[in-house]
């Protein structure tokens, strides 16, 4: 398999591992970067960007990077904080009025920062197409009563995290989320990364490839367990009531729409120079970097994905589960200050101040599962090996 683009010798392992990707991990079209103290060290990229084509992956492909959206959106309302704008112990009433019913009236904005807020998903019957609606969304949030009392427990707000915390972000600044990413973010960091992309721009995105199902005989990722076997779980809410048209995730619809927890749009390049500020101490404040660095929520089994996870504000942590049981072992081993977030089938950005770093992956062939799958791990590692960092049996990068 070609890949092209560049790579400093020094990190000449995280070549190889991208190569075995292709070679050996059923890797169809990627990119990886990473950037160190500023500067691009790996920016590379390869395969096939559109199977049914056949056209090579380029150097300005992008695709969907589900939830690495939400670390983006996270970035946005630490920005407000930076600028005094933004309270994360006030109530998110103070902001959003009409989130103020049904127990909700006291959620502060750092429960929904860190998923201990209760409202992991809509409930309220969604129908194609309304996902599509920012309006329509947000109202049916502000409409749910919590699933657990907010503050007690830790469930992921896999589909609600972008508009909650986008729609704060549009109350605090009259502008909407898509606006604000792109005016204050996308624009000044010179970012190949959309929040709702342009017609013009459709034909570089690759098409996802969804991940191969589970072979017989091996035991299925337990969210898919639960949410099969329990109909009114979370979990099968999450899957059932989408508010999306059967498989639509690449129409041109889904593209130009802005999907705040799930749909942003990019590549590794884009990921990494979204973090490459904050690995250097940049566009925030030590404290407010804080927020972002220190673990605010942790649980050995989170209520909606039912696998140790540990966040930040707005941002996974390193979370080690390779110890669990068949179907829980989904990870993300980093250092200890490290932060960003996955999406699923196995894309990546975060940033690591402490060594300077800020890296991205992301493919068209998901992986199983919503964290780091071994092809994207084994980049990490090889990135972290390259700066002769060794990892420890608590499932950090030293």
């Amino acid at each position: 398999m070609s890949i092209s683009g560049d790579c400093q010798p020094r990190f000449a392992e995280v070549r190889e591992e991208f190569e075995r990707n292709f070679a050996e991990r059923g890797e169809i079209g990627a990119s990886v970067c990473v950037y160190l103290d500023g500067e691009p060290v790996v920016d590379l990229w390869g395969g096939i960007a559109h199977r049914v084509h056949q056209s090579p992956w380029q150097r300005d492909t992008i695709g969907l990077v589900w939830s690495c959206t939400k670390g983006a959106v996270a970035l946005c309302a630490h920005l407000l904080v930076q600028r005094g704008l933004l309270d994360l112990d006030a109530p998110v009433s103070r902001y959003w009025p009409e989130f103020a019913i049904h127990d909700k009236q006291d959620i502060p904005v750092r429960w929904l920062l860190n998923h201990q807020a209760g409202i992991p998903a809509i409930r309220q019957p969604l129908q194609p197409g309304d996902l599509y609606d920012w309006n329509k969304v947000t109202t049916a949030i502000a409409q749910e009563t919590p699933i657990w009392p907010p503050g007690t427990a830790q469930g992921y707000h896999a589909l609600t995290f972008g508009y909650l915390i986008g729609e704060i972000v549009q109350r605090v600044t009259g502008r909407d989320l898509a606006e604000f990413f792109r005016e204050e973010l996308a624009g000044p960091l010179a970012l190949d990364f959309h929040l709702g992309l342009p017609e013009s721009e459709e034909p570089r995105v690759a098409p996802t490839i969804r991940a191969d199902p589970v072979p017989r005989g091996e035991v299925p990722w337990r969210f898919l367990s639960v949410a099969n076997a329990q109909p009114d779980s979370i979990q099968a809410v999450l899957i059932r009531n989408t508010g999306r048209f059967t498989g639509d995730h690449d129409s041109r619809q889904a593209h130009a729409a802005v999907l705040p927890s799930m749909g942003g749009i990019t590549n590794a390049r884009g990921l990494a120079r979204l973090y490459d500020p904050l690995s250097r101490g940049r566009l925030v404040d030590a404290e407010v970097l804080a927020g972002m660095q220190e673990v605010s929520s942790a649980s050995p089994t989170d209520a909606v994905l039912l696998v140790g996870l540990r966040f930040s504000l707005g941002f996974m942590k390193s979370s080690d589960n390779r110890a669990r049981p068949p179907g829980q072992r989904d990870s993300v081993i980093l250092s200890p200050t490290a932060f960003g977030h996955a999406g699923m089938g196995g894309s990546l950005g975060f940033a690591d101040p402490a060594a300077r770093i800020a890296f991205g992956y992301t493919m068209n062939k998901q992986g199983r599962g919503v964290l780091l799958n071994e092809r994207g791990q084994a980049l990490v590692d090889a990135v972290y090996r390259s700066l002769g960092r060794r990892s420890n049996t608590a499932g950090f990068w030293l």
